[in-house]
């Protein structure tokens, strides 16, 4: 679906396009304005994401980050990116969902959960490794 939003297949709201780049309005947002930015180039998760494309992502997500305070009166945003899982659309998206105080969404979309002793140092540990690979 993405892929032909962004080759004008399918109508979408764009609200930023570069070369590389194309954000549009989620049809089904959190809240109004919520916005999703994707590369033209189909690209189905944030590791897969050439490098050369990487500044411009994150860049283009702060401005979007800004217009949904400066353009909707938004007090701040929540930005994110799904891999693979929680994923609706195989394509990289990442999502700037305006905020306000009150709004009713808490914090991430799930329940928290607590480390028992040893188990951060050990995580930690295993990540460390995993990138040093």
């Amino acid at each position: 679906m993405f892929c032909q939003i962004i080759a004008g297949e399918v109508p979408g709201h764009i609200v930023l396009e570069t070369d590389d780049l194309v954000a549009f309005l989620d049809t089904r947002p959190v809240f109004k304005g919520h916005v999703l930015l994707v590369p033209r180039a189909h690209v189905e998760t944030l590791p897969d994401l050439p490098a050369a494309l990487r500044d411009p992502f994150l860049a283009a997500a702060q401005r979007i980050a800004t217009a949904v305070k400066d353009g909707l009166g938004a007090q701040g945003s929540f930005v994110a990116v799904n891999n693979t899982v929680s994923q609706s659309v195989p394509h990289l998206h990442l999502h700037v969902v305006p905020r306000t105080k009150g709004d009713g969404l808490r914090g991430f979309f799930w329940p928290r959960t607590k480390y028992v002793a040893g188990e951060p140092e050990a995580y930690a540990e295993r990540l460390r490794a995993a990138l040093e690979i």
